[in-house]
């Protein structure tokens, strides 16, 4: 009994050290992998050292990108992430955010001193930083917490690629061939996971408008770049086109009227359309921030028409960044992102647009399984059609900047306040939901 009592003495101390030596190689692992990734973002992500490395701005900007798509490539089905991605998502993610704490301003406070009132400098984290990455860490959580809740059993499984019932069961996207197709029960969904799943969705879809939202106001701010101004034609009707143009500057303007008029059938033709019409607003800001007097619109029409048409162009374009998600970056956007300088703009463009994109991928997925629930109630409807994703997403444009101030809103009150996707939406501030639902 002593002799055994002497072995477990010297087996447990041993056991101890060997979870401190692993504790340390982990963290020193950590380490090295941390000097290795600020290595390239310093050098411009050009290891050779030859000095033909991009900016800071634009470095930091694809390595959290290409994080996301590293992490969140794989998420092809409604199921939570692998632990070890999320770990190496949350961990990466702190480390590429760390830089936005050493981006300051200066502030006057109040400072008293031997009982003295002075005013000095103090610096602190830039405002547009400081407001933003808590806002987007939180849309972050949301996120996880929403694929999290798909983790069990909620009466759909995904079909193998051998399933003859897969193979015979239309698809609401044949262009995405590569998607594991949802099977839901022969009698379809239980009401109770139809409102379950028809929750997450709206949840969903809320962190989608805001990251949205976020995304817009930070590419406004973004200046635009010589480059691109120089491609522009002379005016704003060049660059649109007579049909366009003349649809814009009429006396009665209807954005969902233009809009139905024009072929938005593909990818392409949405983003042809953006490209068109944001060419035509710098050209024609551009005009007016200079007063020129040759201006596309002809001698004629003053300057308040002017700054008229120049809304619903810019109207347009929120609609269908609204409306259309998942569309490709346009010329203007991507001209913007890599000719940026600005290290913290490039972290919350970044950062919201993969936020953007995960979001829209859940809420495709989601539909998904609906349409399957949807085939089921109607089997003989060959063209059914569920309620869209870009139909769920629309907003009065003119209401957009107003939404967005309610979303700083509800996330300016305290830290008891919280916004989950699990049970229900709740709001702990005030015991009302009144502020959750008026985002909608």
């Amino acid at each position: 009994m002593v002799r055994a009592a002497e072995e477990d003495q010297n087996v447990n101390p041993g056991s101890g050290d060997e979870s401190t030596t692993t504790n340390n190689d982990d963290k020193n692992s950590d380490m090295e992998m941390m000097k290795e990734k600020f290595a390239k973002l310093l050098l411009g992500e050009d290891m050779s050292g030859g000095g033909k490395g991009v900016s800071s701005a634009l470095a930091l900007s694809n390595a959290i990108t290409n994080l996301a798509a590293s992490v969140f490539g794989e998420q092809s089905r409604l199921e939570p992430m692998p632990p070890e991605r999320q770990t190496r998502w949350r961990k990466e993610m702190d480390w590429l955010l760390s830089v936005t704490d050493h981006i300051v301003e200066f502030v006057a406070t109040k400072q008293n001193t031997n009982g003295v009132n002075m005013e000095v400098m103090v610096t602190r984290q830039r405002s547009d930083l400081h407001m933003n990455i808590p806002a987007l860490r939180k849309l972050d959580a949301m996120l996880i917490e929403c694929l999290d809740n798909f983790k069990g059993d909620h009466e759909f499984t995904y079909a193998s690629k051998n399933d003859n019932e897969a193979k015979s069961m239309k698809k609401r996207e044949e262009d995405k061939w590569w998607l594991p197709t949802p099977k839901v029960p022969p009698d379809g969904l239980s009401d109770a996971t139809r409102k379950w799943l028809q929750f997450q969705k709206d949840s969903v879809h809320q962190v989608l408008k805001a990251a949205l939202a976020i995304n817009a106001q930070i590419l406004m701010e973004m200046e635009v770049p010589d480059s691109y101004t120089e491609t522009l034609p002379k005016n704003g009707r060049a660059s649109l086109g007579d049909f366009i143009y003349k649809s814009i500057t009429v006396d009665h303007f209807d954005p969902d009227h233009f809009l139905t008029s024009m072929d938005l059938t593909t990818d392409h033709k949405i983003v042809d359309l953006k490209n068109r019409i944001e060419a035509s607003v710098v050209i024609w800001k551009r005009k007016m921030s200079a007063k020129d007097g040759r201006s596309g619109w002809g001698s004629g029409v003053s300057l308040g028409k002017r700054e008229q048409f120049e809304d619903r162009a810019e109207t347009i374009l929120l609609i269908l960044k609204q409306r259309y998600p998942g569309i490709p970056q346009s010329t203007l956007e991507i001209s913007k992102i890599e000719n940026n300088r600005n290290v913290g703009h490039a972290i919350l463009e970044s950062y919201s647009r993969i936020l953007e994109s995960l979001a829209h991928k859940v809420l495709s997925r989601i539909e998904d399984v609906q349409h399957a629930d949807a085939l089921t109630q109607n089997p003989s409807s060959q063209s059914l059609k569920l309620n869209s994703l870009k139909d769920s997403l629309k907003i009065d444009a003119s209401d957009f900047a107003t939404w967005t101030k309610l979303w700083w809103k509800l996330w300016a009150l305290d830290d008891r306040q919280h916004v989950s996707c699990g049970g229900g939406a709740e709001v702990s501030k005030g015991g009302t939901t009144s502020q959750y639902q008026e985002l909608e």
